[in-house]
């Protein structure tokens, strides 16, 4: 009650009445006193979960409403791979085709809803549906597919794909089911698939089959680089998975800087696939 007061700036009198009221209201108690304390009643714990997310999702939009009123950046959040593989090379280009657009980047691995306090927009690749109270824009499909370094399969001009078999295997744990679906799509047996080699990040597999250690599976936008400069190749081209690139934004964000951040994605997934 004490810290409760002080944070509300009023008395510790005010508070007990207030509590009181609400309990009167709801014809429950919603505190029981143990010792010098106070306790929540099971009736208490039920409207502190409630309303806990409620003042969370009001502080958020609270925050949304400071950075459309100011001058503030674009806080844009993906997976540290794609800032790192796709966006980052890209921002001389952003900046110049949208010289207006104020952008701020994080790296965030979680695929996280309600957006995290402060983060005007996320993209991600995540398998519809989508919550129904989150604001999707579906910019892409994701394509993924084997990569690995020139000459590791030595002169074969057209390999077939059941040639993976005999070429070490590299995984990410945060996509282990992506070999499995690129052997299901290929017709392959699913069963008894090796790991040769794991990895805890994306980037950690991609840098091992630059060195040649093996055949790594991955998104086509996270090495459309490397293949363009010949650093990897990809013998078997990308499958489409059941993921798909969204850019995730709350419900009723319409800010112009949104919108043209939205149309220079999709210009660019489309000329870069």
């Amino acid at each position: 009650m004490t810290r409760a007061a002080e944070v509300l700036h009023v008395t510790h009198g005010a508070v007990s009445r207030q509590i009181r009221q609400l309990e009167e209201q709801l014809s429950v108690s919603l505190f029981r006193r143990e010792g010098r304390g106070l306790l929540l009643t099971p009736e208490g714990e039920m409207l502190r979960a409630s309303t806990s997310q409620a003042f969370d999702q009001l502080e958020q939009a609270c925050v949304q409403l400071k950075r459309r009123a100011s001058d503030a950046p674009i806080l844009l959040s993906c997976s540290g791979s794609f800032l790192a593989r796709w966006f980052i090379p890209r921002l001389d280009k952003l900046q110049t085709q949208c010289p207006g657009l104020k952008l701020h980047l994080t790296a965030s691995e979680e695929v996280q809803w309600p957006l995290a306090s402060g983060v005007d927009a996320a993209l991600r690749f995540a398998e519809p549906p989508w919550p129904n109270d989150a604001q999707v824009i579906d910019l892409a499909p994701e394509l993924m597919g084997p990569v690995m370094k020139p000459g590791l399969l030595g002169s074969e001009i057209a390999p077939s794909p059941d040639r993976v078999h005999s070429l070490p295997l590299l995984h990410t744990e945060s996509r282990l089911q992506a070999w499995p679906l690129w052997f299901g799509a290929k017709g392959l047996a699913t069963t008894g698939i090796r790991h040769d080699q794991v990895f805890e990040h994306l980037n950690y597999m991609l840098e091992a089959a630059l060195v040649g250690l093996g055949v790594a599976i991955a998104p086509a936008y996270l090495v459309e680089e490397d293949l363009r400069a010949g650093r990897l190749v990809a013998p078997w081209g990308f499958i489409e998975t059941p993921a798909r690139l969204g850019l995730w934004i709350s419900p009723g964000e319409n800010r112009p800087v949104i919108g043209k951040l939205i149309e220079w994605l999709k210009a660019e997934l489309v000329q870069n696939p």
